[in-house]
């Protein structure tokens, strides 16, 4: 907890106002929180506040969408993702330049360190010119040692000594460069990956403030992606009862699904094509989330793919043909069609990554599952 230290002001500190970034970090860390009821109660300042509103959006954090209620620009946004990866990396600003470093050799980021001979489909841009002169200087020289006859001068005063070299009268030869004189910088192969971060929108993951840091990690992983790996794909999708696809404005406002049903034991079985008017969102629907990302990844070209899971909780909804299948407490038939999904996953050359947040010392349930 941080400490504060009160005394009486004596009036030689000048005060100075919020800036806009300031009073827009401020807010974001709410809506980050408690999602998009932050931003609809906007509507709703006092007039002493709403000059703070207007700054914000004068200064392009906020706008008003086609409904006239208010939402975080694609500026604000940024904004966010970036303060998010700062707070986990505090080197980024030292290390902004990076990609997917494999142990192979390819096409891909300079090593200046290394070179090689030169060999047909080399990116002449890698040339390395300090030891492609070399090359050709040292083949010139060796071939005009072969070549060029010692000329021997006359003996008279001022002349060369008896057996001396004299001066042919050439002038210096330019540097010829041959096919086997270039050299090029040996580079690092490079590669792409396909990422899918699944993200537990049920309804424990209100408590103990563990979605609002499980999605300030998702946005710091935006930020880096974008700026860092941009040839990557990266797809947040948050899954409860349902699964959905989260945008970067989505992923800001968006909260966990307020439990809806108390009861202790729960058996509903849900149709897709013709659900009722009630639908419990607040269950934990793993299975859900790994169809989505199988499928996404699947229309992806690249060869590394991977899924990152972030949970609280085992599985209580499972889909079975064109049902949603809530269970409470978690079943083995919940269980086993997720990790059913699972294995088409790891058929599929995908990786599969979890992280169990886990509030309660004494329940292994979810630590067995992962």
């Amino acid at each position: 907890m941080p400490n504060y230290e009160y005394t009486k002001w004596d009036g030689s500190q000048q005060f100075q106002p919020l800036s806009a970034e300031q009073i827009f970090d401020k807010l974001s860390e709410y809506v980050l929180e408690y999602g998009e009821n932050i931003l609809r109660r906007l509507e709703d300042l006092d007039p002493e506040q709403q000059d703070l509103l207007n700054l914000l959006v004068k200064e392009g954090y906020i706008e008003p969408d086609e409904k006239g209620q208010f939402r975080v620009s694609p500026k604000g946004v940024r904004r966010v993702e970036e303060k998010a990866l700062h707070e986990l990396f505090q080197i980024f600003q030292r290390d902004s330049m990076g990609k997917h470093d494999t142990g192979l050799r390819g096409a891909g980021q300079v090593l200046h360190e290394d070179s090689k001979p030169y060999e047909y489909g080399d990116a002449l841009a890698n040339l390395n010119l300090h030891e492609t002169l070399k090359n050709a200087l040292i083949r010139q020289q060796t071939q005009g040692i072969q070549s060029d006859d010692v000329v021997r001068g006359p003996t008279r005063h001022g002349a060369p000594a008896p057996g001396a070299p004299a001066k042919t009268g050439r002038a210096a030869r330019p540097i010829g460069i041959e096919p086997e004189d270039l050299v090029v910088y040996d580079t690092e192969y490079q590669t792409t990956c396909a990422t899918v971060v699944l993200l537990d929108m049920s309804g424990s993951m209100a408590r103990f403030g563990k979605f609002y840091h499980a999605k300030k990690v998702a946005m710091a992983l935006q930020a880096l992606v974008r700026t860092r790996y941009p040839q990557d794909f990266l797809q947040v999708v948050g899954f409860y009862t349902y699964a959905s696809p989260l945008s970067e404005r989505d992923l800001i406002r968006c909260g966990p699904k307020p439990v809806s049903i108390f009861n202790s034991r729960v058996f509903l079985r849900i149709p897709l094509d013709n659900p009722p008017s009630f639908v419990p969102e607040h269950f934990t629907n793993i299975q859900a989330g790994l169809r989505f990302a199988r499928r996404a990844l699947g229309r992806q070209p690249c060869q590394n793919k991977q899924v990152i899971v972030v949970t609280d909780g085992e599985p209580t909804a499972h889909l079975e043909d064109r049902e949603i299948v809530l269970i409470y407490p978690p079943a083995e038939r919940t269980a086993q069609r997720t990790l059913e999904e699972v294995v088409r996953c790891a058929s599929e050359g995908i990786r599969l990554s979890s992280f169990a947040l886990i509030e309660d010392s004494f329940y292994l349930g979810l630590v067995n599952f992962v």
